[in-house]
């Protein structure tokens, strides 16, 4: 579980960090404490299908999830939050998870202009695949209405010829 329902009980997108994996707290161990991004087996977000788990991500610090596999509307819940869920072969994320387990401290490197994972010693370099449209909203840090308002002198035009 991401975040009990027991704190959902706000609209606010800040918050909600201190409660990230509440029963668990392993992101409040060192070295994990100020990490941004989360490692994770298949299908991350099972069941966390509302908008603050990833705002409970973001909260706490973390800006990227990889995983073999994700729940379908968490997936997309990451990308119109600014979170990038990233999908890696089950095999690469095997080799970071057993990787961080034997070198505390292990720091990746997630590239996505070059859309490359890599360690601090590049042991490790997985390169993957973002579709190019959500690439572009999280390199330029827009949201649904960001993106709207790239549009809005075409928005205003039209409004005006509507009205006319």
């Amino acid at each position: 579980m991401i975040i009990p329902a027991v704190y959902l009980k706000s609209i606010e997108r800040v918050g909600f960090g201190p409660h990230l994996f509440d029963r668990y707290r392993y992101l409040n161990q060192s070295p994990f404490r100020h990490s941004k991004i989360l490692v994770s087996g298949p299908n991350f977000g099972c069941g966390s299908s509302r908008e603050h788990a990833p705002w409970a991500l973001e909260d706490f610090g973390i800006r990227c999830v990889i995983a073999p596999s994700f729940a379908d509307i968490f997936y997309n819940n990451c990308f119109k939050n600014g979170l990038l869920p990233l999908i890696l072969p089950e095999a690469a994320v095997r080799e970071i998870i057993d990787k961080s387990k034997n070198s505390p401290g292990l720091e990746l490197t997630v590239d996505l202009e070059a859309q490359q994972v890599r360690d601090n010693d590049e042991d490790i370099v997985v390169d993957f695949q973002v579709d190019e449209f959500r690439r572009y909203c999280l390199l330029n840090g827009l949201d649904d209405i960001g993106l709207t308002l790239q549009h809005e002198d075409a928005i205003s035009a039209f409004e005006s010829r509507q009205s006319s």
